[in-house]
């Protein structure tokens, strides 16, 4: 019996591979552009990482890790998100000390148990971008920029930017308490998680799935009526900064991300044409992440952005590009002392810079140069008896059919001169 793929978990198969390769190009480009280096991470991290950084009582957390015990009996948990790793890494290497503002990228797997669906996996991929250190709005307001530019390089337009803020410690406790008032005569209303909910963090009821439509929601309070002036004055001067870059966004009392480390920013960017899985980039401010994982205060905003929802996005309006991978050289040989020539000479022409490649089935000179056609290489390298004898090679031009006798010792050269040209 074949063994088929873990559920929630796809291969990226060399037909698929380019587009990946394309999209990591791009958001190598622009991070560099905007002074963001790469970091990678450990695939797996203690548990307790994410406890601690997450939040307990997130569904992420109570619902969605992929937590197991090693050999030896260590609770390990494999990344359900990128932030509290990249944390995790600032202050386990001190990258503090050397800059006032740490800005990094990375792009990898994430794994989170959820029911598969379109756009929804359980083994995902993420972009995602952090600034560490810096208060300044700017900082936030670069961040959002940064992800619909880079989206807008992809061709995706009628992006809908929605932004939020969430308060702080100072503040939140005052919402937390209008929310909890408002709700506590429509708990029968609510579904079973939105009731755990009430008192473990109310405001996630917000943006609950299930209970988002119902019409009492639309009076449930909201925390611009809360604000602290410190809170207030922050989302004023980011919406100020991006109405200066020219971001279109629309304030969602409502979004509230699904993480509990986010403080004062957060932000979201859709997509409709994906329908219900349409947010393709999210993230926000995160002030208290770093000294809930046991560094100092420091202010922190960043964003992730899920790669197959924006691929999806590209292949639904027809923008990847289309990728040729043709081979320069395909190699005929017919004969075990062709043969054994042909490959010392592919070998020599692949160290000289060229795509080149050859038949080891041994099949006919007629389903080799059929090989070659479909391989779309631009020339043909046939050596038979005669070449071995001659100690020459017949280049066949496959595009105008036309044909040449080389010498061997020249053939490289030749080859070289002729793909380029």
């Amino acid at each position: 019996m074949i063994i088929n793929a873990p559920r929630g978990t796809k291969d990226i198969l060399p037909s698929q591979i380019d587009n990946w390769i394309f999209i990591e190009n791009k958001i190598r480009d622009i991070c560099t552009r905007y002074n963001y280096t790469e970091i990678r991470t450990p695939i797996f991290e203690h548990t307790e990482l994410f406890h601690r950084g997450i939040g307990e009582g997130t569904d992420v957390v109570d619902k969605e890790m992929y937590t197991f015990e090693d050999r030896g009996g260590r609770s390990i948990t494999l990344r359900p998100e990128n932030t509290a790793s990249a944390v995790r890494a600032y202050l386990q290497n001190k990258l503090f000390a050397d800059k006032a503002l740490v800005k990094l990228f990375y792009i990898g797997s994430m794994f989170r148990y959820d029911r598969p669906q379109a756009g929804r996996l359980r083994e995902f991929h993420q972009f995602g971008v952090e600034a560490l250190g810096q208060m300044n709005p700017a900082v936030d307001a670069e961040i959002i920029f940064l992800a619909v530019d880079f989206l807008e390089s992809l061709g995706l337009k009628d992006l809908m930017v929605k932004i939020n803020t969430v308060g702080c410690p100072k503040c939140r406790p005052v919402y937390r308490q209008k929310l909890q008032h408002f709700f506590s005569d429509k708990l029968d209303m609510l579904c079973h998680d939105c009731q755990t909910r009430f008192d473990k963090n109310p405001m996630r009821i917000l943006d609950c799935k299930n209970d988002a439509d119902k019409e009492f929601m639309e009076d449930a309070p909201q925390i611009k009526d809360c604000l602290c002036d410190d809170c207030r004055e922050h989302f004023n001067s980011v919406q100020k900064l991006l109405q200066s870059l020219g971001v279109n966004f629309e304030i969602d009392s409502r979004l509230v991300r699904g993480l509990d480390y986010y403080t004062k920013t957060a932000f979201e960017i859709q997509y409709a044409p994906l329908g219900a899985q349409s947010a393709v980039a999210g993230g926000g401010r995160y002030d208290g992440l770093i000294e809930e994982i046991g560094g100092n205060p420091t202010p922190a905003v960043g964003f992730a952005a899920g790669i197959e929802r924006i691929l999806a996005a590209l292949e639904l309006q027809n923008l990847l590009p289309t990728f040729e991978n043709n081979i320069d050289v395909f190699i005929v040989a017919v004969g075990d002392e062709a043969e054994s020539l042909a490959f010392e000479l592919l070998i020599k022409l692949r160290r000289a810079g060229l795509i080149a490649a050859m038949d080891f089935a041994k099949r006919s000179i007629k389903a080799q140069m059929k090989q070659a056609g479909k391989s779309n290489a631009k020339l043909a390298m046939i050596i038979g008896e005669d070449e071995v004898k001659n100690k020459t090679v017949t280049f066949k031009n496959l595009a105008n059919s036309e044909q040449q006798n080389i010498e061997i010792n020249n053939c490289i050269e030749f080859a070289i001169q002729n793909v380029k040209n």
